[in-house]
């Protein structure tokens, strides 16, 4: 299995009234984690291969959370290939934080996303197969 790990820092910009992580940055975080793996492998989530501009469109995304994140708190957050079909890619998330020299669970999430071709013109979007080139960087 395929997983990239890297950490964040809640900002303030991020948190509520109460100091907490909000929880649509975990989505937020989901995402650009997801395109820090693509650049990890020399690759990015919007690219251009033999004319085509490819992108990866959102199927579904999801999150469950177990305990609050709050201000300046560090997150390790692990991104691993759950499943690849031949057009999808779908990612589980951990997203962990150490206290009192444990590491607990903070929230789990999934995302599937799609390959697909963008018409820059008219910004239509047709799912094709993964391009062998990404598929074999995306895999073990």
């Amino acid at each position: 299995m395929t997983t990239y790990t890297t950490t964040r820092q809640v900002e303030f910009s991020e948190t509520d009234m109460a100091g907490i992580m909000h929880f649509a940055n975990f989505y937020r975080w989901m995402e650009n984690v997801e395109h820090e793996f693509f650049r990890s492998m020399g690759l990015s989530i919007h690219t251009e291969l033999d004319g085509q501009h490819i992108g990866w469109p959102r199927l579904e995304s999801t999150c469950k959370f177990k305990r609050p994140l709050k201000f300046e708190e560090i997150v390790i957050i692990d991104l691993s290939i759950e499943e690849i079909t031949q057009k999808t890619v779908t990612y589980k998330f951990e997203f962990k934080k150490e206290l009192d020299g444990e590491t607990l669970r903070v929230a789990q999430g999934q995302m599937t996303t799609v390959c697909a071709t963008v018409e820059p013109s008219t910004g239509k979007l047709a799912a094709i197969p993964i391009p062998e080139l990404i598929r074999n960087k995306l895999l073990p």
